[in-house]
């Protein structure tokens, strides 16, 4: 992998603005109100089935 040079005039540096009380709460209320409704999904496990390449001790 190679070293990648900023174009001239391109800033890649993100920062953000800091989250205000409000803002911090709507988002936990968002969450808990997504985790309340998504979490009645299951979760599949996969189980295991002999595979046919599989020699059988005699």
């Amino acid at each position: 992998m190679g070293y990648i040079k900023e174009p001239e005039g391109v800033d890649f540096i993100i920062q953000s603005k800091p989250l205000t009380d409000k803002e911090r709460k709507e988002i936990s209320k968002f969450i808990q109100n997504y985790k309340a409704t998504h979490s009645s999904k299951k979760s599949v496990t996969k189980t295991r089935t002999p595979s046919s390449k599989q020699k059988t001790l005699v």
